[in-house]
């Protein structure tokens, strides 16, 4: 994968995590969505749970992002 192409992944992925976030994706995503969206387990969860969720890939997404970055062979 090119550097292009991965850093283009990386800022879809962050503006997912953003709207989740900050923009009134987590109250959207509430309820049967969240499984659609997310994963199964997510389902049951409230606004503020797919919000931590959200934060926690978001920072894991992150680290493998500026890994991938100077490490080619890490990107998929």
């Amino acid at each position: 994968m090119s550097i292009g192409e991965f850093v283009g992944m990386y800022l879809l992925g962050s503006l997912f995590w953003k709207w989740i976030i900050s923009w009134g994706g987590a109250q959207w995503l509430e309820g049967w969505k969240s499984m659609l969206f997310l994963d199964w387990f997510a389902w049951s969860w409230n606004a503020e749970q797919i919000r931590l969720y959200a934060v926690v890939i978001w920072a894991f997404t992150t680290i493998f992002f500026l890994v991938g970055l100077f490490k080619p062979e890490w990107r998929f």
